[in-house]
């Protein structure tokens, strides 16, 4: 194609667009990208930026990640430069910016994206999630800002498939993007089902490379970095998850990578208060929907005593309640997730479980395999896994029972707690199941979860099951 009478390459447009990077992370060769910076094809900053203080005080800012915390940037000798240079610490995992890197932004034609695509979804919407699904979809159209507030099995992923559909169809590109690998890796095939000839990419670490210009992204709210002005549309599931909402950078992040105007969409099962404040003060569209999409209530945890479990756990002992809940499951071919509230302790408790079953895995955060694992455990190949939080959402197994061991600790805040509640029943075959918070003491935070689906139970009225 030609620009301004001058030849550009579809590739070399297709893989800059929208992207902020170094030219080292890129497939061209120094001499081609030379090439198009002396045609003005490029916009050049630096990765890290200085700005001088009143106080004559140096403040960076890396301008991939848009980290301004001082104390994550480092200096350091550059054998490149042969400079005193900073780095920045905070985005590292995605190879380091120092001060002598430069970023590209491209400046050249945009690509236009295809408006005829195939919508292949079958299902049917119950009164709520139609209300919900049209609220979105008029949001979308006025290019408002949107919080999709629907409880754990509301049915939220296709209620966003109609608002997904009319944007392709405008030759919009939209990215939804998630705190979690595991939500990446749930809604993908999902999303590839329902818009077959769309170009769909899934972006996480350690991605494999996919090919074509995706109009539709799902990414980590990490792999967001990468991006600038890229999008029409951003939707952000589990939007309350860590470490989205601790994290500024990955908040604006969401900002940076967005075109200016173009509209974003929340979608959280357990807002904050101040997320519900801000919807409200800044005039966003606002859905809510307090019953599931087959229209049963959400399972209410019970509290079981555990008493001294890590001490058991450390003396190569299960205590005997988590030992017999375990056996039943397994003698009644259900699938279970135990959640611990450390690392250390799931690891040692491990071994033991693998005395009642030895295809009992774990699973956490910084597994290489979790997503094998979670797959063998849809698939019926083992009996269940342990797993830390990294499981508590996006993760949905047909029949699944659920064990919290600590259930006390303070890494199960009340939202973390309702999460987990609603890994169960979310098929409406096996709407009702077992979610067992095992404690050694009952904390505020417990109590503030279970009087939270006791409440959104009341709110969704009688139990009204839903055909599909």
């Amino acid at each position: 194609m030609r620009y301004k009478g001058i030849i550009v390459e579809p590739e070399m447009r297709d893989f800059f667009a929208g992207k902020i990077c170094p030219p080292e992370h890129t497939p061209f060769s120094k001499e081609k990208i030379h090439q198009y910076i002396e045609k003005c094809f490029f916009k050049i900053t630096p990765a890290i930026s200085i700005e001088q203080s009143i106080f004559s005080k140096k403040k960076y800012i890396c301008n991939r990640c848009l980290n301004d915390n001082q104390e994550e940037f480092v200096e350091f000798d550059c054998a490149r430069c042969g400079k005193v240079c900073v780095y920045c610490r905070h985005c590292i995992n995605m190879g380091r910016m120092t001060s002598c890197t430069e970023l590209l932004l491209w400046n050249g034609p945009m690509p236009k994206f295809p408006k005829r695509h195939d919508f292949k979804w079958n299902g049917t919407f119950t009164k709520l999630q139609q209300k919900a699904s049209n609220e979105l979809l008029e949001s979308m159209k006025e290019r408002r800002n949107h919080l999709l507030h629907a409880v754990c099995g509301a049915g939220k992923t296709e209620i966003l498939f109609p608002a997904v559909f009319h944007c392709l169809q405008k030759g919009l590109r939209i990215c939804i993007a998630s705190p979690r690998t595991d939500v990446v890796l749930e809604l993908f095939p999902r999303f590839q089902q329902v818009f077959p000839n769309t170009i769909i990419h899934a972006l996480y670490g350690d991605a494999p490379k996919q090919k074509g210009l995706a109009q539709l992204v799902i990414a980590t709210t990490h792999q967001l970095y990468r991006f600038e002005k890229a999008f029409d549309v951003v939707i952000v599931d589990e939007a309350d998850a860590f470490p989205y909402t601790f994290d500024l950078t990955l908040q604006k992040a969401v900002r940076k990578a967005k075109r200016q105007g173009a509209p974003v969409a929340l979608v959280t099962a357990t807002p904050s208060v101040a997320l519900l404040s801000k919807a409200k003060n800044e005039g966003w569209g606002y859905s809510f929907i307090s019953k599931r999409y087959h229209g049963y209530p959400l399972p209410v945890p019970r509290f079981e005593s555990l008493w001294f479990y890590e001490r058991q756990i450390n003396k190569g002992r299960i205590p005997k309640k988590l030992a017999q809940w375990t056996k039943i499951r397994i003698e009644r071919k259900e699938p279970f997730f135990i959640f611990f509230p450390t690392v250390q302790l799931m690891q040692q408790a491990g071994p033991l479980f693998q005395q009642i079953h030895p295809d009992i895995l774990s699973v956490h955060a910084k597994d290489p395999d979790r997503k094998e694992k979670v797959m063998k455990l849809r698939n019926e190949e083992i009996p269940g896994l342990l797993t830390t939080t990294i499981l508590e959402r996006g993760v949905t197994i047909r029949n699944v029972q659920v064990a919290v061991v600590g259930a006390e600790s303070k890494i199960f805040t009340s939202s973390a707690l309702i999460q987990i509640s609603g890994r169960v029943g979310r098929n409406a075959n096996y709407p009702k199941g077992d979610i067992v918070f095992f404690h050694h003491g009952i904390s505020a935070q417990m109590d503030a979860a279970r009087n939270e689906i006791l409440r959104l139970n009341w709110e969704g009225g009688p139990n009204e099951p839903h055909g599909n």
